[in-house]
């Protein structure tokens, strides 16, 4: 274990997952609203205030998108002038606006988008993915960084927060739009079922574990969430009409 301590804002599923993962190599400080201190020690981390976890090296906000913006607000006075802040929201043009508009400009920004969670990644983090948008670091610290997440197995993409929302409309947003759609519908096992049903069944268990916030979040705040929505229902559309000629 280094010296380097990291402070964990927010102890939902996914902020108890990375706390569980970071504490095996990094001292972690967690604040959560919440009486949380037994479930986060048994993590490997300590809970800790708002202002202890604001002074540390790295910052790293697990909270709705919805407050993020409000929680930079909450941690720019407290935070140390050369910390590094990550962030780790499904989208990515938003937080990287708020958080140049609402920290220090001393202050090092790195967006991310770990694209696992608590069910994919419970027992191990090989073979996930994870999206890294340099923003305002230094070289040397994000390629140390970069390394870090290499050695636990994790595929690194970079790229830019617009490239990323454009891709995550599609491949998350729209994917859970088809998974809910399917639980609205009351899809459901069938004993005379075939390969392809069973795919459609996998994509309402990926999200039926996810809050509704969530699901919501992730169309409200990517800009291209609802471009992509609506020319998939208008796709639906066209080929109902066809069925009916």
């Amino acid at each position: 274990m280094t010296e380097t301590k990291i402070g964990i804002i927010g102890f939902g599923r996914f902020g108890k997952l990375m706390a569980g993962y970071l504490a095996k190599d990094w001292h972690v400080f967690v604040h959560t609203r919440s009486e949380k201190s037994a479930e986060i020690r048994e993590t490997g981390a300590y809970p800790a205030s708002l202002a202890d976890v604001c002074a540390q090296k790295i910052v790293i906000p697990t909270v709705p998108i919805s407050i993020f913006q409000n929680i930079l607000k909450q941690i720019s006075p407290l935070i140390n002038k050369d910390a590094l802040v990550i962030d780790v929201c499904s989208v990515k043009e938003y937080p990287v606006r708020w958080m140049k508009e609402l920290l220090p400009e001393t202050v090092f920004i790195l967006a991310t988008h770990p694209m696992f969670g608590p069910d994919s990644a419970a027992t191990s983090l090989k073979g996930g993915k994870i999206v890294l948008c340099k923003e305002r670091i230094e070289e040397e610290r994000y390629d140390k960084i970069k390394s870090y997440l290499s050695s636990k197995g994790l595929i690194v993409i970079e790229t830019t927060p617009e490239e990323h929302d454009r891709q995550i409309a599609v491949s998350l947003s729209l994917t859970h739009f088809i998974g809910r759609t399917l639980s609205e519908y009351g899809a459901s096992e069938l004993s005379i079922d075939t390969e392809g049903y069973k795919r459609l069944l996998h994509i309402l268990g990926v999200v039926e574990h996810d809050t509704w916030q969530l699901f919501s979040d992730m169309h409200k705040y990517n800009p291209y969430s609802k471009t992509e929505r609506m020319a998939f229902m208008e796709a639906m559309r066209t080929i109902n009409k066809r069925l009916d000629q």
